[in-house]
């Protein structure tokens, strides 16, 4: 046995398979010409971000629309920053938003394991297999060691790491390996790079095309001391057993290719296309930086569910981000599903897309504007089930009322657009609920220039000719007439043209009888409003204003 296999077997005793047996083991996929396999690979390390739901979204519909396959991959080697249950919760979001992976840890398919942590066994055989053919080697240098190097290299202002003649351990003898070995000594595995300081290397990227970067020339760490692999390596060895076509991941990642590059080289292993999505950006004091966890609560897909922003909302906003000509389709095809809407690569953003808070509202509110008085009722009973147990409660307590009042205005060619959100349903409809209009009525300021014994005599008077059997423009009229009597002026022109005749113009009049029976200024149609209260609850409602006013 020669010193390589000596070094190998004492590594690994017990492996005894080769990447020969693991091609066998994970062959090409049979799928159609054309056909693309992507992957979504988070970490268990917390919540699903705004980025990386953008990325799992353009994966999987680049997949979903050549045939092709997208699976799910738990990255979990770096198991100290782990936060345990994420994973799952993860996955459970991109369910949520209507992603569903062809395969992953909970549905798995031919090429698992789908968590890195229980593919080790891969791991080991291609590691071993590099170690007889010398692409890798162990390394012994203690944290001290490397810090020693690390304080040689500042001096001399070199580029920092682990490389030719500053990878000590690169030129150890076999035998000084083995003896190392057998007294027990910590190490990790590094991978023996070939490349020189003056090299470059291509990356043809999908979407930003021909790049070229200095070569590789570090040492980078393949196995930890703990033996678990790193990413650098566990991504060229997934990707390539698990058969994925295009590594779809942000351009932060980028600086990483010339690694990952050259292993999959080394390995004589067929390169996937890689496609490097821009990062979603952010403006801070007039400057672009990237959505931050620390920073921003919208860089957690957790704030949009939280605060109900329809899932449907949330998606269209990703897709304008995903590809230019998203909008020019959206306007030809209305009623379209997103998922009917091929990507193209070519499409894509080269710079960081800018993440528009005020955009997500915007297209929220046209969604939730859209759906119908029973999607709405069944999506926002979904939402306060999981997220506001207090607007669960209200909707549940007569579902029929509640249908009532969020069509108002909804069902027809331009509907009303008074929601962004889920959670914005009390605030706006509370009043329309007795025991919500109890506490508000006690907070109702009319305007100062109205005396209160005004104030009663303008509610008394409507009090005496309410009648809600009227169609609204009788009743509109009905109530101008009265407006007009009380000497208010016909609109707000007339009104400012001579304001000293007048007590104010007809909206002025409206809000002194808005204010008495919802107990706020601004509500959905007013004469919907009153029509669904009925006409006993509208006339106890001035009843009990007039009360407030004359104490």
């Amino acid at each position: 046995m020669n010193k390589k296999s000596i070094i190998a077997n004492l590594i690994f005793p017990n492996i005894n398979e080769t990447i020969n047996d693991l091609e066998k083991k994970y062959p090409p996929r049979d799928l159609p010409n054309g056909a693309i396999v992507t992957r979504f690979a988070p970490s268990p390390t917390g919540f699903l971000h705004t980025g990386s739901l953008f990325t799992s979204l353009v994966s999987y519909r680049f997949a979903k629309q050549t045939q092709g396959v997208f699976f799910m991959r738990l990255e979990d080697t770096d198991q100290k920053r782990e936060i345990k249950g994420s994973g799952e919760k993860v996955l459970e979001q991109l369910l949520i938003f209507g992603i569903k992976p062809d395969e992953s840890y909970l549905h798995p398919g031919k090429y698992g394991p789908y968590i890195q942590s229980e593919r080790k066994n891969n791991y080991d055989i291609v590691i071993k297999e590099m170690l007889l053919k010398g692409l890798a080697y162990p390394c012994f240098c203690t944290h001290e060691e490397l810090s020693d190097i690390r304080k040689e290299q500042e001096a001399k202002k070199l580029l920092p790491g682990y490389y030719h003649e500053f990878a000590r351990c690169r030129y150890l003898s076999d035998d000084e390996v083995i003896e190392n070995l057998k007294q027990g000594k910590d190490y990790v595995i590094r991978f023996k790079s070939q490349g020189k300081l003056d090299e470059r290397v291509v990356l043809e990227d999908e979407i930003r095309g021909r790049i070229e970067f200095p070569k590789n020339i570090q040492d980078v760490v393949i196995r930890k001391t703990d033996g678990l692999p790193t990413y650098h390596f566990a991504h060229v060895v997934d990707d390539h057993f698990m058969r994925t076509t295009h590594v779809t991941r942000g351009e932060e990642w980028m600086p990483s290719a010339p690694i990952h590059l050259e292993m999959f080289e080394q390995l004589t292993w067929d390169k996937p296309v890689f496609c490097h999505f821009p990062v979603i950006m952010k403006l801070d004091d007039g400057k672009r930086r990237k959505l931050s966890k620390r920073k921003d609560e919208e860089a957690s897909v957790d704030y949009f569910l939280e605060k109900g922003y329809p899932i449907e909302g949330f998606l269209e906003y990703l897709m304008t981000l995903a590809n230019s000509n998203f909008e020019e389709w959206r306007l030809a095809n209305p009623k379209a599903s997103i998922f009917d809407f091929n990507l193209e690569f070519s499409k894509m953003s080269l710079d960081g897309a800018l993440f528009d808070l005020e955009k997500v509202k915007s297209i929220s509110k046209e969604v939730l504007g859209n759906f119908d008085k029973h999607t709405f009722t069944e999506k926002a009973l979904e939402y306060a089930k999981k997220y506001n147990q207090e607007l669960y409660l209200v909707i549940n307590k007569d579902i029929d009322y509640f249908k009532q009042i969020i069509n108002i205005e909804r069902e027809q060619e331009k509907p009303r657009k008074d929601y962004e959100k889920f959670s914005d349903i009390l605030d706006i409809i509370n009043f329309m609920y007795d025991d919500y209009y109890e506490e508000l009525k006690n907070n109702v300021t009319y305007n100062e220039r109205f005396e209160k014994s005004f104030l009663i005599e303008i509610l008394k008077a409507y009090k005496d000719i309410v009648n809600l059997d009227l169609d609204q423009e009788t009743w509109f009229a009905e109530m101008k007439e009265l407006a007009l009597n009380k000497n208010f002026a016909k609109n707000g022109k007339q009104y400012k043209k001579d304001p000293d005749n007048y007590h104010g113009h007809i909206g002025d009049f409206a809000e002194i009888l808005r204010l008495a029976i919802c107990a706020k200024n601004s509500t959905p149609n007013f004469y919907d409003v009153l029509k669904i209260l009925g006409e006993k609850r509208v006339k106890a409602r001035i009843s009990d204003s007039i009360k407030l006013l004359e104490k």
